[in-house]
């Protein structure tokens, strides 16, 4: 394997740290003057530390495509929409090849509610450029999305200050 082959990257699991880890991914890529796109695709409606934090930083490009919350809404035909949408626009990236790496932040979560289907995703996931890294993000990946990936981390949760304390997600920490 060609150190310039790009690699798929996935983070799962129920622990906290996915986002922070492919954001991680992004703070470094920039320090080495690669472009970097990071599309957020569940975010959208709270004030993330990241937004401000990317702000001046020129190889960091980030987006936010959906509402939040999906998990708690009755209806998900809008994020269905919006889902469609920024995967569309990550598609689109992928081929103009001007980013080193595109980090699709919870597109894991999107895939597990079915709100874009899995086969196209792994079909532009198989057909990205040769020197693309892309680093897929959120709960519950799919089996095939993690048979195909070159590197998975699952995150694995030992304690949570909400669920075992009763505590709200502490700015800094998980916003």
């Amino acid at each position: 394997m060609s150190v310039e082959e790009g690699l798929l990257v996935v983070f799962t699991g129920n622990g906290k740290g996915k986002t922070t880890a492919a954001l991680g991914m992004a703070m470094r890529a920039a320090g080495h003057g690669m472009p970097v796109l990071v599309l957020q695709f569940i975010k959208g409606a709270w004030s993330y530390g990241e937004l401000s934090s990317f702000e001046n930083m020129s190889d960091i490009t980030l987006k936010q495509l959906g509402t939040g919350f999906t998990w708690k809404k009755e209806s998900l035909d809008e994020d269905r929409k919006l889902a469609a949408k920024g995967w569309a626009e990550a598609v689109s990236e992928m081929e103009r090849g001007h980013f080193k790496i595109i980090i699709l932040d919870e597109l894991n979560v999107v895939l597990s509610y079915g709100l874009i289907p899995l086969d196209p995703v792994l079909d532009a996931l198989r057909a990205r450029p040769p020197g693309l890294h892309v680093v897929v993000t959120g709960r519950g990946a799919p089996e095939e999305l993690i048979a195909m990936a070159d590197l998975v981390t699952e995150m694995k949760q030992v304690k949570h200050p909400y669920q075992d304390r009763g505590l709200k997600a502490q700015k800094g920490i998980e916003f």
